[in-house]
């Protein structure tokens, strides 16, 4: 292997290095943020093949959350905001926390009586949902993400913990009230 004359970032004076990693974790962050808000637009505008709100709403109201199209609203805005959120790196902990929210009600109300796998309606998918937006708190969004210049955006086990904790009061308040 020869060695390369040209500049690299790591050469450049005063910036910081982007590392591979930091690009993987954009590419996790954009993929997996996008399809949620895309998710919650589904819920809330009826776009991308999506019900849209009414009809959400009257699924919601068949699973118990009366009166549905409020729930359908926050549920689809939870996806929708924490989607945007996570995809930007933006309040990573509070975006977070807002889908491992929605994701726990969708494990107690939806899949959870269904098992594991996703083939029978299990809860397969909420919880690989739920770990990724946990992993991404507690990771941090990177340096490609608007959350670097914040104390929060390095991640860490406190962001961690915000989320799992705002997520989780967040679904049980909304199970409590069913």
């Amino acid at each position: 292997m020869r060695p390369s004359s040209a500049p690299t970032v790591d050469d450049a004076p005063g910036r910081a290095a982007v590392s591979a990693g930091d690009c993987g974790l954009l590419l996790i962050r954009l993929t997996f943020g996008l399809l949620m808000a895309a998710h919650g637009a589904q819920k809330l505008f009826g776009i991308f093949g999506g019900d849209g709100l009414t009809a959400t709403g009257k699924g919601f109201a068949a699973l118990g959350y009366r009166p549905g199209n409020v729930y359908a609203a926050i549920g689809g805005g939870s996806e929708l905001l924490g989607g945007i959120g996570l995809a930007l790196g933006l309040l990573t902990p509070l975006a977070a926390a807002a889908v491992i929210g929605v994701m726990i009600n969708a494990m107690a109300t939806v899949t959870g009586a269904h098992g594991l796998w996703d083939t029978q309606g299990g809860v397969e998918y909420s919880v690989c949902i739920t770990v990724t937006a946990l992993a991404i708190a507690a990771i941090g969004p990177g340096k490609l993400a608007v959350d670097r210049i914040f104390p929060w955006g390095k991640g860490g086990w406190a962001e961690a913990a915000v989320a799992l904790f705002l997520g989780g009061i967040g679904a049980a308040i909304v199970l409590l009230i069913l």
